[in-house]
């Protein structure tokens, strides 16, 4: 008996590289931080019922400086540019994808994502927050909200959640109001 069926590529997950990567903390007046909701078909990394909530994040473009990426990522999602820096985290944060979404998310190229962390305080008014046209680019999130910075490792993804631990952790004294 014959079959047409392709077999299945194996991917040595634990010998691909990291995509580099920021994330960035928007916070507001009150020392709460944005948080938007991941839309269904955002990217197949994000996967899990019920851990749709994140902040802001992307790819480093090449040659593109991690600050510069930040600003860009943020303005792409949320059409934000009113902001003042307030912190960076020094270390690059590490998250590994599951196994059965390593192989598929990126096309395979990265067992995770090695991300640059970056504090924004948003000196603009609401209505410069835009997830439904951001910057002329494809939405990512459908609804947004701001929240307090130590419930997100509780609303993010779990493979994630070490990496906002520590975000949470870093720029916990950044969280009051301005």
């Amino acid at each position: 008996m014959t079959t047409n069926r392709k077999a299945a590529r194996h991917v040595d997950i634990d010998a691909l590289p990291y995509r580099a990567c920021v994330g960035v903390a928007l916070f507001n007046r009150d020392g709460l931080v944005f948080v938007g909701r991941r839309k269904s078909e955002a990217g197949p990394e994000h996967v899990g019922g019920g851990y749709a909530w994140q902040m802001p994040q992307g790819g480093i473009d090449p040659g593109e400086d991690p600050y510069n990426a930040a600003l860009r990522e943020l303005h792409e999602e949320t059409n934000v540019r009113t902001v003042r820096f307030m912190a960076e985290v020094e270390d690059w944060l590490n998250y590994d994808l599951p196994r059965d979404v390593a192989g598929r998310a990126w096309k395979g190229r990265y067992r995770g994502q090695s991300q640059k962390w970056f504090a924004f305080r948003f000196l603009g008014e609401s209505d410069e927050i835009d997830i439904r046209c951001p910057a002329g680019h494809r939405p990512e999130f459908d609804e947004w909200r701001w929240e307090r910075l130590e419930r997100l490792p509780e609303l993010i993804i779990p493979f994630k959640r070490a990496v906002y631990e520590r975000v949470a952790a870093e720029f916990a004294p950044l969280a009051v109001p301005a």
